[in-house]
């Protein structure tokens, strides 16, 4: 498989100069085993461990703010133990370290997974995939978790994660369960699998079983609920990588950067989740109104922009003077912050696709209309 790949990338890399190679659906070792090897040698991204990780980052860090206990006291129970978790739940880590200053192994110890298993340990008594050794339990003792519903009476999570395309995975009784055990604060619960036939659950489920009190992300779309007593009508959070994969992909074809590093993907989940509008914050929301990506899609673009030049990463000159020229206000270091500059987002702007509104738009300047 390896020599085969090495073959394609260096071709594509020989034919096409400065191409930026995205990744996208290779099993789980492969994922991990190809962007170890290209990811420092050539601008290169997978979108299912480092886009799911940072779109759902960014509805981790705006849930995290309403949740109402501090970052530091969450226990976050992955369901689902593939590339996609485990990037995710890494790119969690890295976010607890940076903005929160929790030391590594203690961040690390904020985080369980299930698999088809039960909970993952190191002592479970079979042999672990090699992504699953970083986050299997260590503290357990003789408890071994058989399921689902074993593990959350054990863990007591505050959040909820699943990513293992089981339908109905989350299911009354644990919906239910993980509303009781969060009685003073608010439960995140995010059914990522997709499509609707894999999902862990629905957003009227998780709003009817914890008395809509619910931080609610999904990896497909779901309607919205109006809930009977009040007759509020509210959106579910959408936690998908339409947020991040086409911004990271322009920013890295603007920039020109030598690699894309873990702290440009943070700090494109942080642009993410500061490009929610006041309007989308009072009303709970967790990501931004689908009806703004292209709007939030510039913003990522430049905040990915200045964090390369910020780095040292960027080599297009045109990028490094406007951003040095035009530093964003709240950066004071390299700590990516998804800060950007008014005039490095209007030159991104500039630098976006744009659909045709009609044929004659289209074929008006190739035919000289």
């Amino acid at each position: 498989f390896y020599a085969a790949t090495d073959k394609v990338l260096t071709a594509l890399s020989k034919a096409f100069p400065g191409i930026f190679i995205q990744f996208e659906d290779f099993n789980t070792p492969h994922a991990f085993g190809l962007l170890d090897r290209w990811r420092n040698s050539t601008l290169c991204f997978n979108d299912d461990i480092q886009g799911t990780g940072s779109v759902i980052l960014a509805g981790f860090i705006s849930a995290i703010r309403l949740a109402g206990i501090p970052a530091q006291d969450h226990r976050v129970l992955f369901v689902g133990a593939g590339s996609a978790g485990v990037g995710v739940a890494k790119q969690l880590v890295d976010y607890l370290v940076i903005e929160h200053k929790i030391p590594e192994e203690k961040a690390k110890a904020m985080f369980w997974f299930v698999d088809s298993r039960g909970m993952i340990t190191a002592n479970r008594g079979d042999k672990l995939a090699e992504h699953k050794i970083y986050f299997a339990r260590h503290d357990n003792g003789s408890t071994q978790c058989k399921d689902l519903a074993d593990t959350l009476e054990c863990v007591k999570p505050t959040a909820l994660i699943g990513l293992s395309t089981i339908y109905k995975a989350f299911n009354e009784k644990i919906l239910t369960r993980m509303s009781q055990l969060n009685a003073q604060n608010r439960p995140i619960i995010f059914p990522l699998s997709n499509p609707k036939t894999k999902a862990e659950c629905t957003f009227e489920e998780a709003m009817r079983c914890t008395d809509n009190r619910v931080l609610f992300a999904s990896g497909t779309a779901f309607p919205e609920y109006k809930v009977p007593e009040t007759g509020e009508v509210r959106v579910p959070g959408q936690g998908n990588n339409m947020y991040v994969f086409p911004p990271i992909g322009l920013g890295a074809k603007l920039a020109k950067p030598k690699r894309i590093t873990d702290s440009l993907i943070f700090a494109v989940s942080k642009s993410l989740s500061n490009s929610l509008s006041s309007d989308e914050i009072a009303r709970g929301e967790l990501y931004p109104r689908i009806e703004r990506i292209r709007e939030t899609s510039a913003q990522i673009a430049a905040a990915f922009v200045h964090q390369a030049v910020r780095e040292g990463l960027a080599q297009d000159q045109f990028w490094i003077d406007l951003v040095t020229a035009n530093p964003a206000s709240s950066a004071t270091s390299t700590s990516p912050d998804g800060s950007y500059s008014k005039p490095v987002l209007e030159e991104v702007l500039k630098r976006m696709w744009a659909p045709a509104e009609s044929a004659h738009q289209l074929l008006a300047p190739k035919l000289k209309l």
